[in-house]
């Protein structure tokens, strides 16, 4: 049976440390419409602070930008959120998606944002070009 969306949102604003807890209580609040467990809604506020922040740290690297977050519902308990930028892109994914991997030259960053999101949700996917930005799809069926 194909699931059907039953609800969505896009929302886009600066890149800027302090919208990364704002974008966490959006999704959050616009997935608790499918009744998540307290669970399953930090789950989700991980998964965006991480993909939030990487888009702040690593795509834009000190310059101001636009992030761009869409969120689908669906009737199946699914919650799809989709976080993309048009930073620097990422030249190699498999790498910047194995542990400790980092592109933070100051040494801050612990390199687990790819992990921490993979293994919060049921599945993520990256697509990226360097110079034009990267895309992250991160899907998540919460229990019903």
């Amino acid at each position: 049976m194909k699931r059907k969306k039953i609800n969505e949102f896009v929302i886009e604003f600066p890149s800027k440390s302090e919208n990364e807890c704002f974008a966490r209580q959006v999704v959050s609040s616009f997935a608790a419409q499918l009744d998540p467990t307290f669970e399953e809604l930090a789950d989700l506020r991980t998964v965006v602070s991480e993909a939030v922040t990487n888009c702040i740290v690593h795509a834009y690297r000190g310059i101001s930008g636009i992030i761009y977050i869409s969120v689908k519902n669906y009737d199946d308990g699914t919650v799809c959120i989709k976080i993309r930028d048009h930073g620097c892109g990422i030249e190699d994914i498999d790498q910047c998606r194995r542990p400790l991997y980092t592109t933070d030259p100051t040494g801050e960053r612990g390199g687990m944002g790819f992990a921490i999101m993979e293994s919060f949700s049921d599945s993520m996917k990256v697509k990226s070009k360097v110079g034009q930005g990267t895309t992250v799809t991160l899907m998540k069926k919460l229990a019903k």
